[in-house]
């Protein structure tokens, strides 16, 4: 899809992934660019930086997804994009069984990372159908392919993203809406623990969320379902499915590598430079 002259959404646009696709979306050419953020303040700032509308949006609510499209199409026009981005990092507790973890932690996970691309689908996909054409961009992660030691609700909910934008590109792919699934590794961001104004020396296989950005553009130009920011993840996927038991014992190494002789996860050491 050209990106020139499409109204585009971006929730998750005050930081991080979701701020670099605003500026990419920006430079490309886009009408308008809507900057969604729990956070109006850090939307704000990222709108005057591009023009851009500013909407303050909590993802986990329908409403106010209900609401974010309608603002748009008044001011802006017909969404042609919307970019379901926003997304959370709450973790395992360390010390005690993943199971463990409050329902409270799971249902945030599942509002954020699943139910968010529902209700967005809900609020675009008849208009994308009737106007026969449109794109959904859905913000997943390589967790969502592989798995992320150390955040079982995060995995869980990311698989379920994965599984939700493949039902909706088959069952809308032939009407002209086109999806896209994004899957990130570790991009320098706050939800590695990344000091996003002053990032520093990046660890090994961390990019930065501009260069993620460029990636995403990238794909959706050329329609691409599956987005990966680090190439290598499709070959730590393939070596999944081909020797599920060999891949489950080789991540149990690695989390007993992470856990060294405290016995406690020690998630900083995926990042270290």
């Amino acid at each position: 899809m050209d990106i020139a002259g499409k109204v585009i959404v971006v929730t998750g646009g005050g930081r991080g992934i979701g701020r670099a696709l605003c500026r990419a979306f920006s430079r490309a050419g886009a009408k308008g660019v809507a900057v969604a953020d729990l956070d109006l303040d850090s939307a704000q700032q990222v709108a005057e930086d591009i023009d851009g509308l500013a909407v303050a949006c909590d993802v986990s609510s329908e409403s106010q997804i209900q609401e974010l499209v309608a603002t748009v199409e008044r001011q802006l026009g017909p969404v042609d994009i919307f970019c379901s981005n926003a997304g959370v990092a709450l973790g395992d507790d360390a010390t005690s069984p993943i199971a463990s973890s409050s329902n409270e932690a799971w249902q945030t996970n599942w509002d954020i990372h699943v139910m968010s691309h529902v209700y967005a689908a809900r609020a675009v996909v008849p208009g994308m159908v009737r106007r026969g054409h449109g794109y959904l961009v859905n913000t997943a992660s390589a967790a969502g392919l592989l798995q992320q030691v150390g955040d079982s609700a995060y995995s869980t909910t990311k698989h379920a993203a994965v599984g939700f934008a493949e039902a909706m590109a088959i069952a809308h792919g032939d009407e002209g809406v086109r999806v896209s699934v994004v899957c990130p590794q570790y991009v320098a961001t706050r939800m590695i623990g990344v000091d996003e104004a002053e990032p520093g020396e990046l660890g090994e296989g961390v990019i930065t969320a501009e260069a993620a950005a460029d990636i995403v553009l990238e794909g959706i130009r050329e329609e691409r379902f599956l987005i990966l920011t680090h190439p290598q993840v499709e070959t730590y996927w393939g070596r999944k499915f081909s020797n599920y038991d060999r891949w489950l014992g080789g991540m149990r190494k690695f989390r007993r590598a992470l856990m060294g002789d405290s016995k406690i996860l020690k998630l900083d050491e995926l990042h270290r430079p």
